[in-house]
C-alpha cells in the first residue's frame, strides 16, 4: 500500500540551512510538528533549548527540560519538544525570566532579541487573510495560524472591521489575544525583511509598485543609513505605524 501523509522524520541534510545543527554527525534531527509556522520559517523548541541557549548538550536532557514546563511560546507553557517556534513569538524561560522575541536577521535568517517584561507581554501578527463568520463578524488571520475575531453591530455594513487590511499588522496581547493596536502597509511604514536576500533589514516604506500578485509586487524600502533597496511585497512585514516607530524593539543599529 501507498504510505499515507508526510514522514515523521527528517534528515539534518535536508533540515533548513539556517538552523544550528549542521556540525552534529547524526543522520536524522527534528522535524517540528504541524503548527503555527511552516518547516521553512521555524526551529523546533527542542533546538534552540539545546542548541541556542546551550540549556541542555543532549536532547535527552532537553526533551526532559521542555516536558518539564520551563519554556513558554507566546506566555503559554509548552511541552512538545517539536513545537514550531517562528518570527514574532515571545520565548520565556520560565525560571530565569529571560525573554525572546524571535525576528529575521541577515544572514543568520532569525535571532532570539531580548526583550522587557513590558515587551514580552504582546506579538505582532501580519494579517494574511480575513473571512466572514457566522453572524456576520469578520475574522482575520494572521501569519502564525492565530484567527483574531472582529464583532461588526450591522453585517451589511460593517465598519468595525474597514480598517483591517490585508498584509497590515495587528499587535495583540498574550496571552489574552486581545486586539490593542493596527498598523496598515502604507508609504511611510516602518517594516522588517522576512524573506529573501535582504531578510532583517529593517526600514521605512518608500514605494508600492503593486502586480497581479504578492510576489511580482515590488516594495521599495530606505533603511537607517538613507540606503534603498527592494524586495516583494510577500517578505514585507509591518512593525509600527506608518511616520512612527517600532512597536517592538531591534537590533542595535537596526532602526537608529
Amino acid at each position: 500500500m501507498a504510505r499515507m501523509g508526510g514522514r515523521r522524520h527528517l534528515k539534518t541534510l535536508a533540515a533548513p540551512k539556517f538552523w544550528p545543527v549542521r556540525e552534529r554527525a547524526g543522520v536524522f534531527t527534528v522535524k517540528p510538528s504541524p503548527g503555527p509556522h511552516p518547516i521553512e520559517r521555524c526551529i523546533p523548541l527542542l533546538i534552540i533549548v539545546r542548541d541556542v541557549l546551550g540549556y541542555a548538550k543532549t536532547a535527552r536532557e532537553a526533551r526532559k527540560l521542555i516536558a518539564e514546563g520551563h519554556f513558554k511560546v507566546d506566555g503559554r507553557v509548552r511541552r512538545n519538544y517539536k513545537f514550531p517556534v517562528g518570527f514574532m513569538d515571545v520565548l520565556e524561560v520560565v525560571d530565569t525570566g529571560e525573554k525572546y522575541r524571535i525576528l529575521p536577521y541577515p544572514t543568520k535568517f532569525f535571532i532570539l532579541h531580548p526583550i522587557s517584561d513590558e515587551e514580552a507581554r504582546f506579538k505582532l501578527g501580519r494579517i494574511e487573510d480575513k473571512s466572514t463568520v457566522k453572524g456576520g463578524h469578520i475574522q482575520l488571520h494572521l501569519h502564525d495560524g492565530r484567527n483574531v475575531l472582529i464583532r461588526v453591530k450591522d453585517p451589511t455594513n460593517p465598519v468595525e472591521a474597514k480598517p483591517y487590511k490585508t498584509l497590515g499588522t495587528v499587535k495583540i496581547s498574550i496571552p489574552e489575544q486581545r486586539l490593542l493596536d493596527y498598523a496598515p502597509l502604507e508609504v511611510g511604514s516602518p517594516v522588517i525583511v522576512m524573506g529573501g536576500r535582504n531578510v532583517g533589514r529593517v526600514g521605512r516604506v518608500v514605494d508600492i509598485k503593486r502586480g497581479m500578485r504578492r510576489y511580482r509586487s515590488i516594495v521599495t524600502i530606505e533603511d537607517v543609513r538613507g540606503e534603498r533597496f527592494q524586495t516583494s511585497l510577500e517578505y514585507v512585514f509591518v512593525i509600527g505605524p506608518p511616520g512612527g516607530d517600532p512597536w517592538i524593539s531591534l537590533p542595535e543599529g537596526a532602526w537608529k
